[in-house]
């Protein structure tokens, strides 16, 4: 495609996230690589919602390497609990925080409360080493919290995040199925799109 760069640094080391941005931008020919591949180490967050620490990401991937970068940050927003955990999601039982823990943490402070609305959020963000205008996407995937973990599979809140239309936990869906409706999933595929738009 014209113009389009033709390799991607992804701005994280998790493969999971690698294989998913590499098959959406298989048919563009782009080769994507991790940002670990290059000695680079994760940026501090410290941005205050998504669309900052997003940012912050793929700038910093971007200028370490001086190629283009993809990155994306996301997180569980609660209803009831004002949009929490929110960017703290990864660390919202401490700084021993872990997948059990943070799962724990939120069981206790929905415990007794009827409205247990949800949402995944990402915001995944593209950024050019030559200042070009950042392109930015979001995704939002709406859901419940369960009472007690269900399933197997995918990481973070997974276990407890229910899935209205099919009735089962984020966990225990398909890793195909979790992409096709998640809200990385979303956002990665609205932003393969932007990216095309800009290069054609």
């Amino acid at each position: 495609m014209s113009g389009l760069p033709p390799k991607i640094v992804m701005a994280t080391s998790n493969p999971g996230k690698i294989r998913e941005i590499a098959r959406l931008l298989d048919e563009l020919g782009v080769e994507v690589v991790a940002q670990s591949e290059f000695g680079v180490d994760d940026a501090d967050e410290t941005g205050d919602t998504f669309a900052e620490n997003s940012l912050i990401k793929a700038q910093h991937a971007a200028t370490a390497t001086g190629l283009p970068a993809i990155a994306d940050d996301s997180g569980l927003a609660v209803d009831a609990l004002g949009g929490a955990p929110g960017v703290y999601s990864a660390r919202f039982s401490g700084p021993d925080a872990d997948d059990r823990k943070n799962n724990e943490k939120l069981l206790v402070e929905l415990e007794g409360v009827a409205d247990r609305g949800a949402a995944f959020r990402c915001v995944a963000t593209y950024v050019e080493p030559w200042d070009a205008e950042p392109l930015v996407a979001e995704g939002v995937w709406r859901g419940e919290i369960l009472d007690a973990p269900r399933g197997d599979g995918g990481f973070g809140y997974d276990p407890l995040f229910l899935v209205p239309e099919c009735r089962v936990s984020s966990a225990e869906l398909s890793a195909e199925e979790k992409n096709a409706r998640s809200h990385r999933g979303q956002a990665l595929r609205t932003l393969v799109e932007m990216l095309k738009q800009r290069y054609t």
